[in-house]
């Protein structure tokens, strides 16, 4: 529901928001919004303003220009090319926000720049044009593309729950610019999509931009906060885990299969997590960064690493060090 105010905020005038959620089937004291509800609000929001940009920049994105990015990237031979495109057409729809795409070795970025004396973009308006053009690489590539890190140059706001689902937990705000990372390996792949695909997608947009996340409240989710808040050498097995929830170790191993996931998975994916976390910290060596994580030796953090992400750790930490505060090894 704070996304959902957020996007009105600029959109609409404050008193007409309930009648808006309400045609949208969107009761106001809900706490969540399920993704086809927020969806139906984006395309009416949209076409009440001839906007699909939530009416957040000077010029805006008129009706139509999601599908037009859409068609004109997926014309290009490669996911590079066609990304370039989808940021260029952006960038010459919108007055306030360029995306620019760039790659450093194995590792891109989509950076939204600014005029030099413009106050710091809204995040969420800086969010939503990131999910526009995340949708359209992951569409392209025919892949989920992971999201590494973003840094904002805006203050962060007072609610960043659902931004963290959306776009990882390496957001750090306060920057000197607005980028998103995520590995380079994609990019020269052969677009493969035609006009019935294109067509397929358009069906469903916007809504099918946003990703179904699972409750944050689910199991899942609490063994990864229990998790992140410990140490990688305190992290305990199934067994005393499933004892500190009140439940026996066949009950969780079904309630986490359930949710379509594993213990070991949650584990691997939360150190993955604190990897990218400590290695965008200055003056934390790598190897201690390997140690902190439970791994023998350097060496075998650098495979490891290469295998997550397709990128070796000093590579990233020489794009994100000084991007902000992250958590350091217990």
């Amino acid at each position: 529901m704070h996304l959902v105010r957020e996007a009105l905020a600029q959109a609409l005038p404050i008193e007409q928001h309930a009648a808006w959620l309400a045609d949208a089937g969107i009761a106001p004291g809900s706490e969540r919004v399920p993704a086809a509800c927020y969806g139906a609000l984006w395309r009416a929001v949209a076409l009440h303003l001839d906007d699909e940009f939530f009416g957040m920049d000077a010029r805006g994105l008129r009706v139509g220009s999601l599908g037009f990015l859409l068609k004109s990237a997926m014309a290009q031979p490669r996911v590079h090319s066609g990304l370039e495109q989808a940021c260029e057409f952006a960038g010459l729809m919108l007055a306030g926000l360029r995306p620019h795409l760039a790659v450093h070795g194995s590792l891109a970025t989509v950076t939204l720049e600014q005029a030099d004396a413009a106050p710091p973009a809204r995040p969420f308006a800086c969010f939503t044009l990131w999910m526009i053009l995340h949708g359209a690489l992951c569409w392209l590539a025919g892949q989920r593309v992971p999201i590494l890190a973003v840094a904002l140059r805006a203050p962060a706001p007072g609610y960043l729950d659902d931004y963290r689902r959306f776009f990882g937990e390496q957001l750090a705000f306060g920057q000197a610019s607005n980028r998103l990372v995520f590995p380079a390996q994609c990019l020269p792949l052969p677009v493969r999509r035609d006009h019935a695909q294109w067509q397929a997608f358009m069906d469903q947009a916007p809504g099918n931009l946003l990703v179904k996340y699972r409750d944050p409240s689910s199991l899942a989710r609490q063994v990864r906060v229990l998790l992140a808040n410990l140490a990688p050498a305190d992290w305990p097995e199934a067994a005393p885990l499933a004892a500190s929830l009140g439940m026996s170790p066949a009950t969780l191993r079904r309630r986490l299969a359930e949710q379509g996931e594993r213990f070991q998975a949650l584990k691997d994916s939360v150190r993955q997590e604190l990897a990218l976390a400590w290695l965008a910290r200055e003056g934390l060596s790598i190897e201690a960064v390997a140690e902190g994580l439970g791994f023998a030796d350097g060496r075998s953090f650098y495979r490891a690493f290469r295998k997550w992400y397709g990128c070796n750790p000093g590579h990233y930490r020489q794009l994100m060090q000084g991007t902000g505060r992250t958590a350091q090894p217990r």
